[in-house]
């Protein structure tokens, strides 16, 4: 089931935030979507940007700020979260680099 978690006007579109469950890793996990304002009335391109190890889905969307040029050219980007967060491996909430995450 798809959760929305926020919503918020950026840039003339839309930043979402949702939370999913993954079979494929067994927790949950999360992704932002950047929604232009040409969205509404038309399909667009979209980009997936892949964070890094420390990085979340909302790295990108906070420090990039690709938002206010993805609404000039008309993108979507979404942006998902590689690593799996509260998977249950020992030692994941202690050490950074434990490699549970990056998923990609």
């Amino acid at each position: 089931m798809l959760e929305l978690l926020s919503e918020h006007a950026c840039f003339g579109g839309v930043q979402r935030f949702y939370r999913h469950a993954s079979q494929a890793v067994g927790t949950s996990m999360h992704f932002g979507v950047f929604l232009p304002p040409q969205a509404q009335d038309a399909r667009l391109p979209a980009l997936f940007y892949l964070a890094g190890l420390t990085c979340s889905e909302e790295t990108f969307a906070i420090k990039a700020g690709a938002q206010r040029r993805a609404s000039e050219l008309g993108l979507v980007l979404v942006t998902p979260d590689t690593s799996p967060r509260d998977a249950g491996v020992p030692g994941e909430n202690e050490d950074w680099d434990l490699g549970v995450g990056a998923g990609f």
